[in-house]
C-alpha cells in the first residue's frame, strides 16, 4: 500500500512540474519564433527601405510597420535558429522529467513516511493490545465454561469461580485504564499545559498516590528534593512520578527503601529514583519503555498486575517535556530510573 501510493504522488508531483515546465517552455519557444521573424522582417524592411549613406535612422521600424511587408519565405538561418531552440527546450524537458522523476520518488517517500510510521505504529498496537486483552478474556470463558460443565457445581465453587473472574475483570479494567491515559498523552502535543511548577511539590503529591501501596509491604520512601522550580504539565508529570514509583514499590520485597532525589546540573533538573527490587537484566534493558514489554524477571519471581503501559506511558510524558528517562540496573540489587528535565529559565 506504501510503495503504492508513493508511485501515485510521485505521478502528481511529476505531472505539475511538467505541466508547469512545457507551459514555460512553449511561451519560451513562440516567443523566440516570434523574435526571429521580427529579425527577418527587420532585414527585409532594411532591403525594402535602403538608407543612404550618413543617414541617421531616427526610430526603429515599429511592428505595423514590419508586418505591413508582405511575408516571404523564412531564411534557412532563422529555420535553423528555431529548430535548434526546439531541441534545446525538448533536452531540457526530458533532463527535468527525469530529475523531477527521482525527486519526486524521494519527496514522496519523506512524505508518506510520517503517515506509514503512524500507521504501522497503529497496526502494532491494535495487535498487541488484541493480544492482551484476549488472555484474561480467554481466562474468563475458559473458566466459565468448565464450571457449566460441572455437574457438582455448589455455592462454594461458584464463590471461587466468581472472585477469579473478578480478578480477570480487574485486571481488564486496570489495562483498560493504561491504554486509556496512553491514548490521551499520544495527542497531548498540542494540549500540554506548562506551568511553574516546584519539583517537591509534583513528587510530594505523587508519594501521596502510592502510600497506601508502600505501606502494605512496609516500604519507606526517602525524600531528598532541594526546592527547584520547573515547567511543566502537573498532571502528566505527577502520573509519569507515580509510575516509577508504582514500579519501584511492586518490585521491591517487603520494608525496603526507595530513594528519591533531585540534582540540579547546569541547566537541567536530574531525578533519581532508586530501589532495592529484582533489577533489571541487561539484555531487557533496551526494550523496557516498549509497549506491552515486560522483562521475564518481573513475571517470573513478582506477581503483581502490569501489562508493560507504565514505562511507556512515562517515556512519552518525559518526550513531551523534552527530557530524557535512563535507567541502570542489575539483577538481584535494584534499578535507578533517572528522569531528566529542563530548568526552568
Amino acid at each position: 500500500m506504501f510503495h503504492s501510493a508513493r508511485l501515485k504522488l510521485t505521478a502528481w508531483y511529476l505531472l505539475i512540474i511538467m505541466v508547469i515546465s512545457i507551459s514555460f517552455s512553449a511561451f519560451i519557444y513562440f516567443s523566440a519564433a516570434r523574435e526571429y521573424n521580427r529579425i527577418l522582417r527587420v532585414e527585409q524592411y532594411r532591403v525594402i527601405h535602403p538608407m543612404q549613406p550618413g543617414t541617421i535612422l531616427q526610430r526603429p521600424p515599429s511592428d505595423t510597420d514590419l508586418f505591413s511587408i508582405p511575408p516571404q519565405q523564412d531564411s534557412e538561418l532563422v529555420e535553423w535558429a528555431k529548430l535548434r531552440a526546439l531541441e534545446g527546450l525538448i533536452g531540457i524537458n526530458v533532463i527535468i522529467l527525469f530529475l523531477s522523476a527521482l525527486s519526486g520518488y524521494f519527496l514522496a517517500g519523506r512524505t508518506l513516511r510520517p503517515i506509514k510510521n503512524m500507521l504501522d505504529e497503529q497496526n502494532r498496537f491494535i495487535t498487541d493490545a488484541s493480544h492482551e486483552l484476549n488472555t484474561p478474556l480467554t481466562s474468563l470463558k475458559t473458566s466459565i465454561e468448565v464450571n457449566l460443565r460441572d455437574k457438582n457445581f455448589n455455592t462454594e465453587t461458584a464463590k471461587e469461580v466468581l472472585k477469579s473472574n473478578l480478578e480477570d475483570v480487574n485486571n481488564l479494567q486496570f489495562l483498560s485504564a493504561e491504554l486509556i491515559i496512553l491514548t490521551q498523552h499520544q495527542d497531548q502535543n498540542k494540549n500540554l499545559q506548562l506551568e511553574k511548577l516546584y519539583l517537591s511539590d509534583v513528587i510530594q503529591e505523587a508519594v501521596e498516590k502510592v502510600k497506601s501501596q508502600a505501606k502494605k509491604k512496609s516500604i519507606f520512601i526517602k525524600l531528598d528534593i532541594p526546592k527547584t522550580q520547573i515547567a511543566g504539565d502537573r498532571r502528566s508529570l505527577t502520573e509519569l512520578f507515580i509510575i516509577l514509583l508504582d514500579n519501584a514499590i511492586k518490585y521491591s520485597s517487603n520494608k525496603k527503601a526507595v530513594n528519591v532525589s533531585v540534582k540540579k546540573p547546569d541547566s537541567k533538573v536530574q531525578i533519581f529514583i532508586k530501589d532495592s527490587g529484582i533489577g533489571i537484566d541487561k539484555k531487557d534493558i533496551p526494550y523496557i519503555f516498549d509497549r506491552f514489554f515486560r522483562a521475564d524477571k518481573s513475571r517470573t519471581k513478582q506477581k503483581a498486575i502490569g501489562y508493560g503501559l507504565g514505562l511507556s506511558i512515562a517515556k512519552r510524558i518525559v518526550d513531551l517535556h523534552n527530557g530524557n528517562i535512563a535507567v541502570e540496573s542489575e539483577v538481584g540489587k535494584g534499578s535507578v530510573f533517572t528522569v531528566t528535565l529542563p530548568k526552568l529559565k
